[in-house]
């Protein structure tokens, strides 16, 4: 592990070598695939803390670890986000119903290094305005990506990540923010997902993160509920996540976290 080596921008970023891609793509490509093999959990009547026993069952047999269990006090090996859940919903034994969306959130640690991904599923039959959220966040996720290279800020990403969801008439939920990663889970920047072109720190190659964005149907504020981890819509829209963990390259950028099987939205095979 090369977690000392390198060095840190004066906004607190760590700049990772070459060689630490690898350990990152590791960790990324099991996270990707525990999602991929959970869709199969995924259908109305199931609990969402069966769907969660699964994925811990996942990464034992990986030999990996979960970065979730443990953290602050949280005992589940995801996160799972239904309808009008923003981010940080406990697994539990409420049954899906048909039509139910979610969004399943898991961070593993291989060797050291954390892999940080979630992407949506449905139970049952998609209607068509939660169909459309789901394009729409996964398309605002893409677009985040796509202002990675060295030379840009993270201005860039979040005013990609805007303007795109606001144009659809959606809006993006300002109180969570994607993050650094590597050798720990949660580093320096924060990773918001609106703002303004041109401003922010620089991206430089070497630094790794999370985007993370998460888009309502209606307005943009959250609460927390009683447990203080589920966050909620405000005004009960349905809500949707998509995330990748990505590395900054010479010319632009590596996501650590592909599906492996091409399952990242729920409506490809």
């Amino acid at each position: 592990m090369s977690d000392h080596k390198g060095r840190v921008t004066r906004d607190g970023i760590r700049i990772h070598e070459a060689a630490d891609f690898a350990g990152m793509h590791k960790a990324g490509a099991l996270a990707a695939q525990i999602l991929d093999d959970v869709a199969q959990q995924v259908y109305p009547g199931q609990t969402t803390s069966a769907i969660d026993a699964f994925i811990e069952d996942q990464v034992n047999q990986a030999g990996a670890k979960s970065a979730t269990i443990g953290y602050k006090g949280y005992q589940h090996a995801s996160c799972i986000s239904v309808n009008h859940v923003v981010c940080h919903g406990i697994p539990g034994d409420k049954k899906l119903k048909d039509g139910d969306i979610l969004n399943i959130d898991v961070t593993v640690i291989v060797d050291g290094w954390f892999g940080d991904t979630s992407r949506m599923y449905v139970a049952g039959k998609l209607s068509r305005k939660a169909e459309r959220l789901i394009q729409i966040t996964h398309d605002s996720l893409m677009k985040g990506i796509e202002a990675v290279k060295p030379g840009n800020t993270f201005g860039d990403i979040g005013h990609a990540i805007q303007s795109f969801v606001e144009g659809h008439r959606m809006s993006v939920v300002r109180d969570f923010c994607g993050h650094g990663l590597g050798t720990v889970f949660h580093a320096p920047p924060n990773v918001l997902h609106y703002g303004r072109a041109g401003t922010g720190p620089v991206l430089e190659e070497g630094m790794f993160f999370t985007i993370e964005p998460m888009v309502n149907l209606g307005r943009p504020e959250t609460k927390i509920l009683a447990d203080d981890w589920t966050a909620v819509t405000r005004d009960k829209s349905l809500s949707a996540q998509f995330e990748h963990s990505i590395g900054v390259t010479a010319d632009g950028y590596e996501i650590f976290t592909l599906s492996p099987g091409g399952k990242f939205h729920p409506t490809y095979s």
